[in-house]
């Protein structure tokens, strides 16, 4: 029965090849040109470092996981999050901060930090942030766990009865997986790879009493928490480790200890020494997998002697061994948050549809280009449903036969995306189809590979965008012939197209018919996929010519409206800010007296709270169950805002090494709708974390009665239920 139960994942190769050259380019290392403020006046120490501020972030993640207000799967949700988040940031940040070392081309932080600073900053607040989750593990979340019923089990917990079923399913499905690695004269230490469980065995020859040490590797392909009925289960490593024998038959089992080790799992593509992007970025992705380890994870009561000798093989240093009790991997744990026990969960929401498309929804066929000529819709996801929005926007201009031409950017997308789907069958119908797939996405380079091949395989036209820059802008153009003459219609969003993502990933979009906007988007597909240069666009901010530009000069048209006595703010929404020549416009713009507000989920750098610099600026990060991923660009303009939303986020690589789009926002309602947003966002009965001068943030989630500030996300899902209550009752 239980050998049913469990499920088979394939795992993705990762790693660089050890044998490459060093290669050292700025775009390999994130390193910037030094930059030169225009106010040599401002203080030297005015950004907080950008890596310490993550750090920050995921913390953040990980008091949602402390949280006991928030229901208990939810936090054991959060729980495997921030674990996931953690191996992340040490498979590229920390492993590119270590190459820029080694290389020699590491420079100062814009936080005044020396690279070694950074680095052994990162090893100390990884490491307490480490220690924090384990016990919040072991002494809070599973106890709790195991009073609702759900057991998470070691091997020692079990049953007689128990141990001789999990035994039968050993013998049966595991054990012929497992291959012990021998390490000995005639057997070299094995290579392991990166974020797979391993165990360290050392087994003793009975008759010589001499001990060997043995690698067995955990598969991936089992479940993690192996089911033992729909409530408990037991890991897959206490498993193993008590059916040693079974692999070292006549050998003693002397020890087994877990390891696991994390390894630079970033891309390095020559593009310019590449005749073909696709076939170099397949090459480099077998051999990311052998990229050098940044971190070795391992059990507080490892041995020593076992612990030396992975420190050895493994070549790695003292400060990158993290020990800690309890599991490793807590990745393993989305499992146990997606089991089918509503009442430990929030309340599932389903997206709701548009209120400016609820009649297109019942339309037959339905018709998203008639909604779009009566005025533009801003759809807000995961309240507003992606599928009957943007998604629907695709699949109908693929099925109209007076749509002459789609074309669109794909940066991530899912597995199964009705999205390709869609542009297969415009193309295998006779339209034009232009499809800009960003090949280079961080970890889904693989899936991006598959779906260019089947675009391409269709009749589209595939291309991989600009020659150094990565394309994550999210837009897409259809063109259609109608009765008065060719008309377009696009979308500009600041998420993916991911049908999956956006019922998890809040975002904003705009579907529009404006011609000034297509008329926009021409020009960008035309400079994406040919030779066109130097576009001038009415309605779009364009990185990497002029998004910095742009917001830089709007910041500036505030402080001068300040200056003269008109209405001025600046209210931004970001995943992260760290562009120093925007946190000094936004510095200039306090020390005027203009209010700024930042609304920065992840990484800030800039200081906020600062007397003579930053006194007029508030820094805010909300989280909650879905991931806070919109950027909005707000300016009060005198009291006619302008508005804009977009895939840019205010950093290096967005700004100057990426193709992104910002579109300003034309319809009054959604200019109001973006500003009661932000107002929520910035309100201080609204749940939050607030930035102080030193780095440092301060929960705000109960006010001073003790009693739970407005969730954020809760009230949104709270309105679209009642706007979707309010269309059926019209509809009845």
């Amino acid at each position: 029965m239980v050998a049913d139960e469990l499920s088979v994942r394939t795992a993705a190769g990762l790693g660089a090849g050890p044998d490459d050259e060093l290669r050292v380019r700025a775009d390999d290392f994130d390193v910037e040109p030094p930059y030169e403020p225009a106010d040599h006046d401002l203080p030297d120490e005015r950004f907080l470092d950008r890596e310490l501020s993550w750090l920050a972030f995921n913390e953040r993640v990980l008091e949602l996981a402390e949280d006991p207000q928030l229901p208990l799967l939810d936090r054991v949700r959060f729980l495997a999050i921030f674990a996931g988040n953690l191996d992340e940031f040490f498979m590229v940040r920390v492993a590119g901060l270590k190459r820029r070392i080694a290389a020699g081309v590491a420079v100062r932080a814009a936080s005044g930090l020396r690279p070694r600073e950074v680095l052994e900053n990162i090893w100390r607040e990884g490491r307490r942030l480490m220690l924090r989750h384990a016990e919040l593990f072991r002494k809070q979340i599973r106890p709790a766990l195991k009073e609702n019923g759900i057991g998470l089990l070691r091997w020692k917990d079990l049953t007689d009865a128990e141990k001789k079923e999990m035994g039968s399913l050993f013998a049966d499905r595991v054990f012929p997986v497992l291959t012990p690695l021998a390490v000995d004269p005639a057997h070299p230490f094995p290579y392991i790879s990166g974020l797979s469980l391993n165990l360290a065995v050392v087994v003793r020859n009975p008759d010589t009493k001499q001990e060997h040490f043995a690698r067995v590797k955990v598969p991936p392909i089992f479940p993690r928490w192996l089911p033992m009925d729909e409530q408990r289960f037991v890991l897959l490593e206490d498993v193993i480790g008590a059916h040693l024998d079974m692999l070292f038959p006549g050998m003693e089992i002397v020890t087994n200890h877990a390891f696991r080790v994390t390894r630079n799992e970033d891309l390095e593509v020559e593009e310019d020494d590449a005749e073909n992007l696709l076939k170099a970025l397949e090459k480099e992705l077998l051999r990311r997998r052998f990229g050098p380890p940044v971190r070795l994870e391992v059990h507080d009561h490892i041995d020593p002697h076992v612990l030396e000798l992975l420190v050895s093989e493994l070549d790695i240093t003292d400060a990158e061994v993290f020990r800690f009790r309890g599991p490793l991997d807590h990745r393993g744990l989305f499992a146990i948050a997606g089991l089918d026990r509503a009442e430990l969960k929030s309340r599932t929401f389903v997206p709701v549809t548009h209120p400016d498309l609820s009649e297109v929804e019942t339309a037959n066929p339905a018709d998203m280009f008639a909604a779009l000529s009566r005025g533009d819709v801003l759809v807000h996801h995961p309240y507003d449903s992606f599928a009957t929005s943007v998604q629907r926007f695709v699949e109908q201009a693929a099925a109209d036969p007076q749509v002459l031409a789609i074309k669109q950017t794909l940066y991530r997308t899912s597995g199964d995306s009705p999205l390709i789907d869609a542009l297969v069958e415009a193309a295998e119908s006779g339209k034009q189809v232009l499809v800009l797939v960003e090949i280079k996405a961080r970890f889904d380079e693989q899936a991006n590979i598959r779906w260019a091949r089947k675009l391409e395989q269709a009749g589209c036209h595939v291309v991989y965008g600009l020659m150094g820059l990565k394309t994550h802008a999210k837009v897409c153009l259809v063109v259609r012939d109608e009765s008065d003459g060719i008309r377009r219609y696009a979308h500009v969003g600041t998420g993916n197209y991911n049908p999956k993502t956006a019922r998890q990933y809040e975002d904003l979009g705009l579907l529009t018919a404006d011609d000034q906007i297509g008329g926009d988007l021409t020009n960008l597909f035309n400079n994406l996929s040919g030779y066109a240069l130097g576009a001038d666009y009415g309605r779009l901010l364009v990185a990497p010519s002029s998004v910095r530009k742009g917001l830089v000069e709007q910041i500036e048209t505030e402080v001068a409206n300040q200056r003269d006595g008109r209405p001025a703010r600046v209210r931004l929404k970001v995943n992260s800010l760290v562009d120093e020549e925007l946190i000094d416009a936004l510095y200039r713009a306090s020390m005027a007296g203009v209010p700024v507000d930042i609304c920065a989920r992840s990484i800030c750098a800039l200081r906020p709270g600062v007397p003579g610099l930053s006194d007029n600026i508030r820094v805010r990060s909300v989280l909650g169950r879905f991931l806070e991923h919109s950027r909005v660009f707000w300016f009060e303009n005198a009291g006619s805002p302008q508005v804009w939303i977009g895939s840019a986020d205010l950093m290096h690589r967005n700004l100057d090494r990426r193709v992104e789009v910002l579109v300003r926002v034309g319809d009054a309602r959604h200019i109001d709708q973006l500003g009661t947003l932000l107002d929520l966002s910035f309100d201080d009965t609204t749940a939050s974390w607030h930035l102080q001068h030193d780095g440092a943030w301060v929960s705000r989630q109960v006010d001073g009665d003790g009693e739970p500030l407005r969730d954020l996300q809760e009230h949104l899902i709270a309105d679209a239920r009642r706007r979707r209550d309010s269309t059926a009752r019209r509809g009845g």
